[in-house]
């Protein structure tokens, strides 16, 4: 027979959401709930990766003498097991029915890190769950109550975007580009783009979600390209690009670490080049794919220093990437001199 946990309480709202009201000790919480933290291989989820530093400190705060805490939120998802059941009175008093049996019963909204290390400790708290929420909804609330907060990843800001928008290609086509970037095996950017999740193991991590995005902008801003084709044809265009960059650079690729083409700054630079590249693509009546990149880029792009202490060193936010792009177009324009001088 399943051993049930009654928490006593109140039903109120939260503007115009139902909730719950309650108080229950640490442990308890941090038996019958769970964190929901966005799985990059997958894409389920939607939770921040967890710090361990910041739980721990919570841990030992909240044991001191004269310690206190906001409520804790959580969500009570709609399930078919009868995980919990929610016995309202007619004088605005409740009980919540957990079966403890039933795994991850309260969603953690707001309060992974508080619960993360007192799972031994019977500190009580006070905390609020809404009633029914489905995970959507429940990542909306997330983002509302996160998006400003200092430390929260503005990539994973960015991913929730993308999931909770209902035609992103249109509604928001540097972001579509840049999850494509991440999310297809035949891009060099698979699974390389920190979406500000729990961490793959194994992969390396090469730039943000947040600055891919950026720098698509940027791409469709400079060619105004999706006045004239669609998204997933301007995907193809930066998917041809970077293939050509990683043939070319390979080296500086692999050893990233060392080299900027996968930095902040040789991001935005690189992306900008490509716009260049389309441009003249466009003038000259050529079709923009791989080869033509290939072409264009092997007249100059080996013969940069990418590595860090190269020209790109030093260099930082949007002038940085401005002078960074110039460097870029200067070596071009001088390749192209001695293409003709030497014709």
């Amino acid at each position: 027979m399943s051993k049930k946990i009654i928490i006593p309480g109140r039903i109120g709202y939260c503007g115009s959401k139902e909730v719950f009201m309650g108080f229950a000790k640490s442990s308890t919480l941090y038996k019958i709930s769970f964190a929901d933290i966005l799985d990059e291989n997958t894409g389920n989820g939607y939770q921040r990766r967890f710090n361990d530093r910041h739980s721990l400190d919570f841990k030992k705060y909240i044991q001191q003498q004269g310690s206190t805490t906001i409520p804790l939120t959580f969500n009570l998802r709609p399930r078919l097991d009868n995980a919990w059941t929610l016995k309202k009175n007619k004088n605005g008093t409740a009980s919540l029915l957990i079966d403890t049996d039933k795994k991850g019963v309260l969603s953690q909204v707001d309060c992974q890190h508080r619960l993360g290390y007192i799972g031994d400790v019977d500190v009580s708290l006070a905390f609020m769950t809404y009633i029914g929420l489905k995970s959507d909804e429940e990542m909306q609330v997330f983002s509302t109550i996160n998006g400003k907060a200092k430390g929260l990843s503005s990539s994973l800001l960015d991913y929730h975007e993308a999931q909770l928008a209902s035609n992103l290609s249109k509604q928001k086509p540097e972001l579509f580009i840049a999850l494509k970037l991440n999310d297809d095996p035949d891009s060099p950017w698979y699974k390389r783009l920190d979406l500000g999740g729990k961490q793959i193991s194994g992969m390396a991590r090469k730039a943000s979600l947040r600055t891919m995005q950026r720098a698509v902008k940027r791409f469709i801003q400079e060619t105004k390209i999706t006045h004239s084709y669609e998204t997933k044809d301007v995907y193809k265009v930066l998917l041809d690009f970077w293939n050509a960059i990683v043939f070319l650079l390979e080296n500086e690729w692999d050893n990233d670490r060392k080299h900027f083409v996968t930095k902040g700054i040789g991001v935005y630079a690189l992306n900008s080049l490509a716009a260049d590249l389309y441009l003249e693509a466009v003038r000259k009546n050529k079709e923009c794919n791989y080869s033509y990149f290939i072409n264009t880029l092997s007249e100059f792009i080996q013969d940069f220093d990418w590595s860090n202490t190269g020209p790109f060193k030093g260099l930082g936010g949007a002038s940085g990437a401005k002078e960074a792009i110039s460097m870029l177009r200067k070596l071009k324009n001088i390749s192209q001199l001695d293409l003709i001088s030497n014709a």
